[in-house]
């Protein structure tokens, strides 16, 4: 964009170290998924071990002089590493090799750039590729490193460089700006639901594990679901109807990813921050993955870095029906709280388990039941309708009358408070509801 470099190909060569003094190294099998995703077609994979990057080239000069050669044999118009590179390594890369260099962060950015749909999404892209840009902006400058000088061009003094930082940097601070546009209007829906009592599920797991046929299963959409990594990038909210709780709204989110590069994470916080606010999260994972356990703690760090962590979580393991002989289950802790749910989003095998772990998990907090009012407790049956808390109201010849409500326990505890009433001193219909209420 601000630079001239190689015109980039499909044709890639790929590289990983595995380093012996980094606690946590890429996983070399989803890195060349990644590549797929991003539409490149990897025509040699490089690999070796170092205990640290080399200072200039990332990689030592003896593996460099082997990534070559793989260049020229191949013919390959792109080198792309699995790890993050510097600016000076980048550049240093590219003149020896002659080609195009790509680091992890510049892969994700890629794939994100195909998939942004809404223009949330594409702002949000951008954000990253700016941002991410910033520091690589030098090396396309170089044959304008000196001020201009002579008849008609003497000016401020500023260079090419120093006016595509300031062009970029007053970019990035409009893009922000309209993103926290976005992130308000989001906030004011959230407020909305909040107001509505309508509870909030959001699906959230590693990139690839279902998340977005397991939506369209459920809301019976036609959300883009490909069997590739980050085909979800822009949220998408389907209002569904859970028996026992009514009303709710599911958000499909984008996939995570290992090591998932933090100003990513910043770019994307308007859409994350739909997972950070829900009253449930929905944890796909891929169960026939064998990486699955070290996937499912990655998505435990990114929920953290936004605040999520803390929120009630239940498990679903998707793609049951790739396993013989396996079938629909739903697990329970020893109170009787639904935990995990074994299902396939593909067949819609144990959907109907899913449904229901989820109704108990919501229903837990909410009661719905009808309550027989007389009519000295008329101020409470304001308030209920205040709180849009009665579905059905009838009334008995004797002037009492029956509302049915549903309605979360704290508010309902909280009304009863403001009327220095309790549970004992009203009359349920329905008996077991009053349990759930502090007496």
């Amino acid at each position: 964009m601000f630079f001239e470099r190689p015109d980039s190909g499909e044709l890639a060569v790929l590289v990983h170290l595995e380093l012996s003094q980094v606690e946590l190294n890429n996983d070399p099998r989803e890195f060349e998924e990644l590549v797929i995703s991003a539409g490149g077609d990897p025509a040699d994979f490089i690999s070796g071990q170092r205990a640290t990057p080399h200072a200039k080239f990332f990689i030592g000069t003896g593996k460099l002089d082997e990534l070559k050669q793989a260049v020229i044999q191949h013919e390959a118009e792109v080198v792309i590493f699995n790890h993050e590179l510097s600016a000076s390594q980048e550049r240093n890369l590219e003149k020896a090799l002659e080609c195009r260099v790509l680091d992890r962060t510049g892969l994700i950015l890629d794939i994100f750039a195909q998939r942004a749909r809404t223009h949330e999404g594409k702002l949000q892209v951008e954000l990253a590729q700016l941002e991410h840009m910033s520091t690589r902006l030098i090396r396309g400058w170089t044959h304008l490193e000196r001020q201009k000088g002579g008849i008609g061009l003497r000016g401020p003094g500023e260079t090419q460089l120093e006016t595509d930082r300031r062009l970029l940097r007053a970019r990035i601070k409009n893009i922000h700006k309209r993103l926290d546009k976005v992130r308000k209007q989001r906030e004011q829906g959230r407020r909305a639901r909040s107001r509505a009592e309508i509870p909030t599920l959001s699906l959230v797991g590693y990139t690839n594990a279902g998340k977005s046929t397991l939506f369209n299963r459920i809301t019976d959409s036609s959300v883009y679901a490909e069997d590739q990594l980050f085909a979800t990038l822009d949220p998408t909210m389907r209002k569904i109807e859970l028996a026992q709780v009514g009303a709710a709204i599911l958000a499909d989110t984008v996939g995570f990813v290992s090591n998932l590069p933090h100003k990513l994470v910043e770019s994307f916080r308007a859409t994350l921050e739909e997972a950070a606010n829900a009253d449930l999260l929905l944890h796909v994972v891929d169960y026939v993955d064998d990486e699955r356990h070290r996937n499912m703690e990655q998505v435990g760090e990114v929920l953290k870095e936004i605040g999520a962590d803390e929120l009630p979580e239940l498990v679903v393991y998707n793609k049951i029906d790739l396993l013989e002989g396996f079938e629909p289950k739903l697990d329970r802790d020893e109170h009787g709280k639904p935990v995990a749910v074994w299902l396939s989003a593909q067949s819609g095998q144990g959907i109907d388990l899913l449904l229901k772990a989820v109704s108990d998990l919501l229903a837990q907090d909410v009661v719905h039941a009808t309550l027989l009012l007389q009519p000295k407790f008329a101020r409470l049956r304001a308030k209920l309708f205040a709180n849009n808390s009665v579905l059905l109201e009838n009334y008995r010849d004797d002037g009492q009358s029956e509302l049915e409500i549903r309605i979360p326990v704290a508010d309902l505890n909280r009304i009863l408070a403001a009327e220095s009433l309790t549970a004992s001193e009203l009359e349920f219909l329905d008996p077991a509801a009053a349990t759930k209420l502090a007496v």
